[in-house]
């Protein structure tokens, strides 16, 4: 297993050179002047496009553009994002925690009602909980995100005020920027609030999350549940199963142990590519709900045509991808001892 991981790693630095040269590839797209565009910050300097093609060589040949981007990028200099007027990299450290935040608290019913509700359709085939988990999972899955968000937003928030948009109300938001005495020790807030004791700040921050955490685990959670009732399904229905219901063991034990053990292999597989889409940013969730985190700054950044911020979020995402993949591949071997690398 050790030896897998470290070549996996080694291939680390060929996947971030193929996925930094396709990305530059595709940039090469735009002209000149639409790429100069993305470095104008007044009215004035529009009219200073050509001197700003001359300044950042962008009539340069691509090989030699990827040259001089890939050196800054392998300084740390992900370049600087004019939406939010600092570097990239800064940027990305300060808006990922809060998109983490809300990828943990949405993987949890994600994973666990998918999991659930596919067992039980899968345990009662073509019967009742069949039948209206394979409903659920159809409007979930088919149902648009933001469809789904707005409706939320406009009966929580609108109607019944229950819930508010964004990561903290106002008056909380207000406070803790000018107060020394709260400490950030990880940036996710909730965890923040209970480290200083502030629970009132806890409790805020958890009913924001309450509405963008349940339109994911609605639509995130329909595929986790159709994965693991034919998974499962195609478990049982295997020699070993019939072997072990032939020794006389209990029905529970040979679902648990034996079945849905091997069931959860492609569910894994699912579940890690659907954390690894929530802590890269969803882009939708959080801009309705005007959610501070890496999936609203990536769409300011591409409506706005921030060169700089589009391709340290590509090349960021890239690399949560690779480390993604490798988490799944070990947790295979965790599942299933079967499953082991040279």
């Amino acid at each position: 297993m050790l030896v897998f991981i470290a070549r996996r790693l080694l291939l680390l630095p060929i996947v971030f050179i193929g996925v930094t040269l396709a990305l530059q590839l595709l940039m090469q797209l735009l002209t000149p002047y639409q790429r100069a565009a993305a470095y104008v910050q007044s009215e004035q300097q529009m009219n200073r496009l050509d001197e700003i093609i001359v300044l950042y060589g962008l009539n340069d040949p691509w090989y030699m553009q990827y040259g001089r981007w890939l050196g800054q990028v392998v300084q740390g200099n992900l370049g600087y994002s004019r939406i939010s007027r600092q570097p990239v990299l800064e940027t990305i450290g300060q808006r990922f925690p809060a998109t983490l935040e809300l990828a943990l608290f949405a993987i949890i019913p994600v994973i666990g009602v998918g999991i659930w509700m596919g067992t039980a359709a899968a345990l009662n085939r073509d019967k009742l909980v069949d039948q209206v988990a394979r409903v659920m999972s159809i409007i979930g899955w088919s149902l648009p995100t933001f469809v789904l968000g707005i409706w939320l937003l406009v009966i929580f928030y609108g109607w019944l005020g229950w819930f508010q948009p964004g990561r903290v109300s106002v008056r909380y938001l207000t406070e803790l920027a000018g107060n020394p005495e709260f400490r950030n020790y990880t940036r996710m807030l909730t965890v923040d609030a209970l480290l200083n004791g502030r629970f009132d700040v806890f409790v805020n921050a958890l009913k924001h999350l309450v509405l963008p955490v349940a339109t994911l685990a609605v639509v995130q959670s329909a595929q986790i549940m159709r994965v693991m009732r034919s998974s499962l399904l195609d478990a049982l229905g295997q020699d070993y199963v019939r072997t072990a219901k032939a020794k006389g063991l209990a029905e529970r034990v040979v679902t648990r142990k034996h079945a849905r053990r091997n069931a959860l292999i492609p569910v894994i597989t699912l579940a890690g590519f659907v954390l690894i889409g929530l802590i890269n940013g969803v882009v939708i969730t959080e801009t309705i709900f005007n959610y501070p985190g890496l999936g609203q700054w990536a769409a300011q950044a591409a409506t706005n045509l921030d060169y700089a911020a589009v391709l340290g979020f590509a090349v960021f995402t890239a690399m949560m991808v690779v480390l993604a993949n490798l988490l799944v591949d070990v947790l295979y071997g965790v599942v299933d001892p079967r499953i082991r690398y040279a």
